[in-house]
């Protein structure tokens, strides 16, 4: 059963604005792109892997910082970032034997604060 509040909510016309229809169909976004956005919201569905695009937002790192940053396993680690490498959310470079993982570019830091943005003006 509905309540009130929820009815308000609802369109009671039957008409279509054919000229609204035409133009958002012209301007919506390609069904390959969302499919991808809809990748990279999964990838982000995640806390630990939150986490990671956080602390690496803020600094470069390995995956030994990574791992004591969040007290977790090294293997567990490791394979947060592979998921976010393979969306090409992070990427990393070697020196030497480490390995320094960043964000792949700024769009990813601020998909981060617009985010977080949003949750905190409630």
């Amino acid at each position: 059963m509905r309540n009130k509040k929820e009815d308000g909510a609802l369109c009671n016309c039957t008409i279509i604005h054919e000229d609204t229809l035409e133009r958002v169909k012209s301007e919506m976004t390609q069904d390959d792109q969302l499919f991808q956005m809809a990748e990279l919201f999964k990838v982000l569905n995640d806390p630990t892997r939150l986490k990671i695009v956080n602390a690496l937002l803020l600094s470069e790192m390995c995956v030994c910082d990574i791992t004591a940053l969040l007290n977790m396993t090294q293997p567990a680690i490791s394979h947060h970032l592979k998921v976010l490498r393979q969306t090409q959310l992070i990427k990393y470079r070697r020196d030497g034997k480490i390995a320094y993982y960043a964000l792949d570019d700024s769009h990813i830091g601020l998909l981060f604060e617009q985010c977080l943005a949003h949750v905190m003006e409630k």
